[in-house]
This record gives structure tokens, sequence and C-alpha cells, in this order.
């Protein structure tokens, strides 16, 4: 690892020339383009970066920002890119890292020993994929900046400004010709970054995502011990403190650490999670299995000694015995690891096993030894796991013997489609037998199979595997899909249906239904939610009626579309007498409105008062050349200070040679300090805000003229007033606010129409169901997925788990965050 006595500059950068590549065959660098893996991979390239950093003493701070247009930034405090000649490129260093594929300061031993990252190709790789990547290194008294688009610079780097602070901040635009969706998930950046800073005690990592306002700050000074206490943090501990150690052994002339924290619960499940290099190594690998053969064999050798497996009899305890209810961290820094793909899923540097074996044999063992008491409870789990194993064995075979889970007698409750392939078959797990019955009626019988579930199902989160067994409702689930359970008998080669649809009501009822069949599948199938296969569907959100007619739609945007395009139709607008909107021209105005809004709420929510916004849009602070202009921010200080603001001031941003304008602002009764500078400026919304052009008109208009036009009645009006004539005329609206003029709009858009939330799918008949929800031409489904394995363990411990207080201290926590809830 490195010193802080090291030397990083130009001369550190070793340069293997070719980027060309990376375009054409991105799934090399980064992996899948299509599926998300490599998209949040450019984000853990820069992390990695960045955790480097800390690791050789350099940085305290990772801040990983999402933006609302899926653009990040990630920031650190590091020393900052090297920005000197680089003497056999001729160019900045930092141009050469972002711009030549292998380059990089993990070329040269010296400066990073152990790293995580793609081996200097990852900055030049995620600067290929972006269609605009902006740089900015705070280094040796000056702040510089840069841009590139699609790998390549705009102009050299330039010094912008002065910063007695050093790091790199680094915000990348994923790019839409390369990747299949650029949408990025909170969930799956939060667990790698929680990962890191437990991996990496004492660094401090921060997540915010601007689309949701969620944030997160993840710093953790007990390691990877304090990563089991989290895992297991609303769960029975057996053993209070996580037993941990490490070893740490030299190999050409590289340090190189194994590091082992455990703790076992009063649950059945198993979680072991497996690092080489702070990455996740989620197929396991050398460590792994070095990990499970030095475990079972320790206990078994404890427990033979201490004369705590007499109760077995001849049998001893397997490594599933041995692993019920354990969850354990095991973390290995080497040099030059291994692995069986460039995805880096499992380790295969074979002299891993033996030393991490020889580690956990000799550590644990001591440790038995020294704590007889804690070896005690932890063996009497592990018999007690036995026991059970030896009963749900006896009860698989007896379930076996009468055919109840092998598929060959489908349950009789189940309605069957008459397509063979699984790969084009289909079936719906529907709450209750009435709902089941309209399902049936409703469906295709050539692919879609219905299964309808009476009553709750088993809660698997509370019970053993025969007692799982020994449940009718889950028995059938079993059967119906084929699969067989179990790990000895789980098949998914042998899945009968390759979509599996959980259909419930949208009420309370539904929802824990819902639940219970979601922690089945997650506890005891979840090789089938990892292969894509569980479904939830999705009724529509509302059912408009207007007359005999009726609309489905799916959600807010699509209600939201519905109503503008009846404003379209049906009005004409001037703003400040100018000329009279309508038509196409009306609904893109009403959309361009509707994102200025949007942005504007933003950032009033994250402390900008929107007066203040307001003045600074309309007073031409629309980019960093106007925040560079001295007149133009005073006019708009005069203006802040005219419409009310307190302590307006002008003063200057060194490290970007630009104005800042602060002011104090009083929200909810707190007075805060609020300043327009160049983070406001250059944020996603404000640029938006700044680039719309209709939005700004209306946000400047002082009068708006809203006319009904003349035309036929609606349906829905017609029968509302059938003694009127069917042409109507609704008299010209004046208002002089932005929010007034929507709110006539969509008052009207409303007009003649019955809007209904959609509850339940008791309210449809079959017709309507096939329609909305089992159409694969027309419906909507939620693919469930596992995006962050420690949170979705975590979430089904406290809904399901047999402690209370975490659960109502959740449900407390999240109540508020509900929206539209029906009463």
């Amino acid at each position: 690892m490195a010193t802080k006595e090291n030397s990083y500059t130009a001369e550190d950068i070793k340069v293997l020339k070719g980027l060309e590549a990376v375009r054409k065959r991105p799934g090399m660098y980064i992996g899948d383009t299509d599926d998300g893996s490599g998209l949040h991979h450019m984000v853990f390239e820069l992390v990695d970066n960045s955790i480097d950093e800390g690791q050789a003493g350099f940085a305290g701070e990772v801040r990983v920002t999402i933006h609302t247009d899926n653009s990040v930034t990630v920031e650190d405090d590091g020393r900052g890119i090297p920005v000197d000649l680089h003497k056999g490129e001729g160019r900045s260093a930092a141009e050469v890292i972002l711009t030549e594929l292998h380059s990089g300061g993990k070329f040269d031993n010296n400066v990073y020993k152990v790293s995580g990252g793609l081996h200097g190709v990852g900055l030049s790789v995620v600067n290929a994929l972006s269609s605009l990547l902006e740089l900015e290194i705070k280094r040796e008294g000056e702040v510089w900046f840069q841009t590139y688009r699609r790998g390549k610079p705009d102009a050299p780097i330039q010094a912008i400004g002065k910063s007695k602070k050093s790091g790199t901040k680094i915000r990348f635009v994923p790019d839409p010709e390369i990747f299949t969706s650029i949408e990025f998930s909170y969930d799956v950046l939060a667990n790698r970054l929680r990962e890191q800073a437990f991996l990496n005690r004492g660094i401090k990592v921060m997540l915010s995502d601007e689309r949701s306002d969620k944030q997160a700050e993840f710093v953790y000074a007990g390691g990877i011990a304090s990563f089991v206490e989290y895992l297991n943090r609303n769960k029975s501990a057996l053993n209070a403190k996580p037993i941990s150690f490490d070893d740490k052994v030299v190999r050409d002339g590289v340090e190189e650490q194994c590091e082992v924290a455990l703790q076992w619960n009063d649950g059945y499940a198993e979680q072991i999670y497996c690092f080489t290099n702070t990455l996740n190594n989620r197929d396991g690998g050398t460590h792994l299995e070095g990990f499970k053969a030095a475990l079972t064999r320790t206990i078994n050798a404890y427990a033979q000694s201490a004369g705590l497996s007499k109760a077995l009899k001849e049998v001893s305890l397997s490594g599933d015995d041995v692993r019920e209810g354990l969850t354990a961290i095991v973390s290995v820094r080497i040099h030059d690891p291994k692995f069986s793909s460039q995805t880096k899923d499992r380790l295969v540097s074979s002299e891993v096993k033996g030393w991490v074996q020889q580690v956990v044999n000799d550590r644990l063992g001591t440790f038995f030894e020294e704590n007889p008491a804690i070896a005690k409870r932890i063996i009497e789990k592990c018999v007690e796991a036995a026991r059970a194993r030896e009963a749900a064995r006896k009860a698989r075979e007896l379930t076996r013997r009468k055919g109840a889970l092998d598929g060959a007698s489908l349950p009789g409750k189940l309605a069957d489609c008459s397509e063979k392939n699984p790969e084009f078959a289909e079936i719906f797990l529907v709450e209750g037998d009435s709902a089941g019955g309209t399902a049936k009626q409703g469906r295709d019988r050539k692919f879609q199979a219905i299964l309808p579930l009476r009553g709750k199902i088993l809660n698997v989160e509370k019970a053993r595997f025969d007692k799982m067994l020994g449940s009718e409702e889950i028995k059938t689930i079993i059967t119906a899909l084929g699969t067989g359970i179990g790990r000895e008998d789980f098949d998914v080669a042998r899945l009968r249906y390759h979509k599996l649809i959980i259909m419930c009501d949208a009420d309370v009822d539904g929802s824990h239904i819902r639940t219970l069949i979601l922690t089945f599948f997650y506890r005891q199938m979840t090789e089938l939610i990892r292969r894509g296969h569980l479904y939830i569907a999705q009724p529509p959100l509302y059912k408009v009626t207007e007359g005999r007619r009726e609309t489905y739609l799916k959600d807010d945007r699509e209600y939201r579309a519905f109503l503008v395009s009846r404003i379209e139709g049906a009005w004409e607008l001037t703003v400040d007498g100018g000329r009279a909107i309508r038509g196409p021209r009306l609904g893109v105005w009403v959309e361009k409105v509707e994102q200025l809004r949007e942005n504007l709420a933003k950032l009033v929510n994250r402390g900008y008062p929107q007066d203040a916004l307001r003045a600074a849009l309309l007073g031409g602070l629309t980019d960093k050349k106007s925040l560079a202009d001295p007149e133009k921010v005073r006019a708009v200080a005069q203006v802040l200070e005219a419409i009310g603001f307190r302590n307006v001031e002008v003063s200057g941003d060194p490290e970007h040679g630009t104005g800042v304008i602060s002011l104090t602002s009083r929200r909810d009764g707190v007075e805060r300090l609020v300043r327009l500078d160049w983070d406001l400026l250059t944020s996603v919304e404000y640029r938006a805000l700044a680039t719309n052009a209709s939005g700004l008109e209306a946000l400047a208009g002082k009068k708006f003229a809203l006319k009904r036009n003349e035309e036929e009645a609606t349906e829905g009006e017609a029968q509302a007033a059938p003694a009127k004539k069917s042409r109507i005329r609704i008299e010209p609206v004046e208002v002089e606010t932005l929010d007034e003029a929507m709110e006539t709009l969509y008052s009207g858009a409303k007009k003649g129409l019955s809007i209904q939330r959609y509850k339940g799918l008791g309210e449809m008949n079959a017709e309507q169901l096939w329609e909305t929800t089992m159409d694969p031409q027309k419906r909507r489904l939620l693919q469930v997925k596992i995006e962050d394995d420690v949170e979705a363990d975590g979430i089904f411990t406290i809904l399901m788990g047999d402690q209370v207080e975490p659960r109502r201290e959740f449900i407390e926590q999240n109540a508020l965050n509900v929206r539209n809830l029906d009463v």
C-alpha cells in the first residue's frame, strides 16, 4: 500500500495506447450495456479511484450525486489528478489518463499496490462511453477545468481559479448511443458504496439522489465487524460481538491481507459476502471455499473434543448445519488477483484457499477455546439445525412419496395452460378464489395459467423448512412451479412457467399477501428472482369515465398526458397580450411549464427561495459567463433587495472566477443563508430552467388570458345538461399568475369526466381484467429484482421477522412517505 511520502506526478503515469476500440466493444471493458450493470460500473470505476486515494492516505471523503438528468458527479478530497505536462505525450497528465486506455497510477507499483480498479482503464473508459464529461481538479493552489465529448477534449485543460483545497470532481453523462437505458438505480449505488465504506474503515462515502432527494452517509470505524453487525441489526445474535480476525503476509514485496468477521443469529438463512480488493465476488471463489471448509472442520472438531455433539450419535455436522443463521464477511486484499471472468464475480487465485483455510482454522479454533460459553451456544444452534435437517429430509421423502412436490400430479385448483414450452408460458398467483375465478374467465388459456391462493400463506421468515412443507398453500405453489424445493431438490431447469406474476389487490390485505409471497420466493427460491422470472402485475392507477366511454390510465404521467391532450383541443392562451397559443403548440407549452415548475420545486426543496430563482433567471443569470459579469450580478442583487430579501451581498468565487450573491431567506420559521453561485448555475435543474425558453417566458408573464374554444359539448357535458344545446361557450378568463393559469387549464380539462383512482382487482370483470392487467400487448408488469442484497434482507427481516420494535419504527418513519393513500 502506498504511503503519504510517495510522490504522484505525471512521471507516475504509464501509457499503453488505444481508446478507439472501447466505443466499438464497450462490453469488453465495462460489462453489459443493456442490463444496467455496465452503466453502474461507470460510477464504480470513479469511486474506486477515489477509494484508492483514501486507502493510500490522501483522501477522507467521497461524494456521489445522481442528478435529475441521470448524469452523475463523483468528487473526492484527494490529491487531485496530476495536471503537469506528460513528457511522453506532450499533454497534461489528466488528459492522458482520460484519453489513453492503459494509463494511470495503477501501472506503477509505487503508487497503488493493492487496488480495486480496472488496472488503469477506468477513467478513460468512462470518458469514452460518456456523451459529456466535465473534469474539475483542485491541486497545488489552482483550480483546473476541462470538458470532453465522447472521449475527446473540447480544449486543453485550463486553470480557472485559485483554491487552498485539493481533490478531483468528475461529472459524466452516459452516452445513450451506447447504453440501452441511462437510468441509474439509487439502491444499486447505495449497496456498493455501503460496502466500500465498511471495507475501507474511516473513509466517509456520501450519496445523494436529486431525482428523489434521497440521501445517505456511510462511514464505519469498525470495518467488516461493523458490516456483520449491520447485517444482523434486527436479528437476535448468539454471539453479541462479531468474531473477527485478520492476517497479513508479504508476497513479492507486497503486503496482502485476509479479514474475516462472523456472527450467528437465531434465524435460518445464511449470509456470506466475499470480497477481493473491495470488489464483491457474488459467486464466491477460492476464499469462500477455504472459509467453508475451515468452518465445518473447526466446528466439528471442537464439538467432538468438547463432547457437544453426542446427541447426533454417528452423524457429523454438515456445512449447511454450521452455516444456518450465520452472517459472515470474508475479505482479501491481494496484489494480482485472478478472476473467472471480466465481471470478477468469482475469485480463482489458488493460493488464497489454503491461506484463508489456515487463518480460519487457527483463529476460530483459538476463539472457541478461549470463549467456551459462546462456543457452546453456537454448537447447540448447529446441532439443532442438524436435527431439523433430518426432520426436513423425512418430511420431504414423505411428501415426495405422496407426489405432492414433484409436479407429477398438479394441484386441483390450478387452471393450467396448454402451452408446454416454459419460455412462452406464464402463471398468475392470484389473491383469493373469487378473483381467481375472474382471472380464469379473462385469461388466454393457451399460455396463461391461474393459481388462486386462499387466505394468507405461511410466513416463511418465521418457519423452519419442515414446517414450511406442511403448509398446503406453499406446497401448492411448489407443485405448480415444478422446480422442487431445498438445496438438494431445487432445479430451476424444471420450472414450468418462465413468467410468475403476483396479482393482488392494492388494499392492506393484498399488500400483506404480496409481501408473504415475495418473502417465500426471496428466502426459498432466490434463483427465480435473480433469473428475472418473478413479476408483479401493475393494474392501471386511474379509471376515467366520459359518458359511456371508459379509459384506463396506468400512472400519473399518463393521466397528465391525457389531460394535456384535452387542453390542446379545447383552449387557447395568450401571455401579456401576445400571440395566441392553441392546439399542439399549447400542449407543448403546458409540458414546458410543467418541466419548469418541477425543476423550480426541486431547487426550492433544497432551500432556494422561488422568488430569488425567478429574479436570477429573468435577470439573465443563465450560464457561467453571465455569472462572471459583475454588472449582471449586481443588477440581480438590486432586484432581490427590492423584492424584500435581507442581507443581500455580492462577493467573488476565486475558485471559478465568478460572482456570488448571498442573501437571508426565511422558511418554516427558520432563517438561513442562501448562495446564488457556481454550484447553483451548474446544477442540472438550473441548467434546464435556463434553457427552457417557453418556460421562462411564462415565468415572466404578468397577465394570462384563457379562452375556451367554441366546440361541440363533450359526451359527459351533454349528458350533464341534456336540456341545453350541445354547442357550449365558456367566457374568457384572465388571471395574473402562472399557477392560476395552469389550474384553470387542468380544471377545464377535467370537466365532464368522472375520475376514479383504481383500488382492487375485484372492481373489474373478466374482460376489463384482460384488457388492463393480463393482455401482454397492453398490460404493465413490474419485474422483481434484487438490486441491494443487504437492504433486501434487512427489509424482509423487519417486516416479517419476530422483533416488533424495528417494524413499528419502520412504519412510523415511512408512513409520511406514502402518496395517494386511499382511505
